[in-house]
């Protein structure tokens, strides 16, 4: 029986982990005056990984519909694929060693979630693994002058599965990490 708070069977957050959601619903985070600053980049940040993942989902179906030249698409590809691996990568190496212990301090009654936060990142790596290395399939197969059809169809399944667990997280984290800092503000976190 797997657990139902592994990154890959979690349908959400249980509600002993969402109890500032009921104070601070996320319809009204933008209202809220501790939402400008911290907030609103930590969810641009956010966007901008959704917002990758959508643009190489994009880019790898109008390669296998043949609307993108190869030579195109990898060029694409290796430039996005690169940014995200690398911004994801910063993004929750500064997460686990410096904001979800301050977090954590600052609402000791939800600390398990930010355990499970950091437990999902290094769910995530295998996963950023296989993501690159299906990516760089692609990028050899036309660096080759090589059919990257099926290495792109391969790619994609791997970017669907990808996109899955990281929106699952990224929810997951806006709903314990927004509220925490709107009830307490950005003292100590900086």
């Amino acid at each position: 029986m797997s657990d139902p708070l592994d990154l890959t069977a979690r349908e959400g957050l249980p509600d002993a982990l969402r109890v500032l959601l009921q104070d601070y619903p996320r319809a009204a985070w933008s209202r809220d005056p501790n939402f400008h600053g911290l907030v609103s980049f930590w969810l641009d940040r956010h966007l901008m990984f959704r917002r990758l993942v959508g643009a190489m989902t994009d880019d790898a179906r109008a390669f296998l519909d043949r609307g993108m030249e190869a030579r195109a698409y990898a060029g694409r590809l290796a430039r996005l694929g690169q940014t995200f691996v690398a911004e994801l990568h910063g993004h929750h190496g500064i997460e686990d060693a410096h904001y979800f212990p301050v977090l954590a301090r600052a609402e000791p009654r939800i600390e398990r979630g930010f355990a499970l936060l950091e437990a999902d990142h290094k769910a995530l790596d295998p996963e950023l693994a296989a993501f690159a290395g299906a990516a760089n399939a692609v990028l050899g197969a036309v660096a080759a002058g090589a059919p990257a059809a099926d290495h792109g169809a391969a790619f994609l399944t791997r970017l669907a599965a990808m996109e899955r667990l990281l929106d699952r997280h990224l929810t997951d984290e806006e709903e314990l990490v927004v509220p925490v800092i709107l009830r307490h503000g950005e003292r100590g976190l900086g």
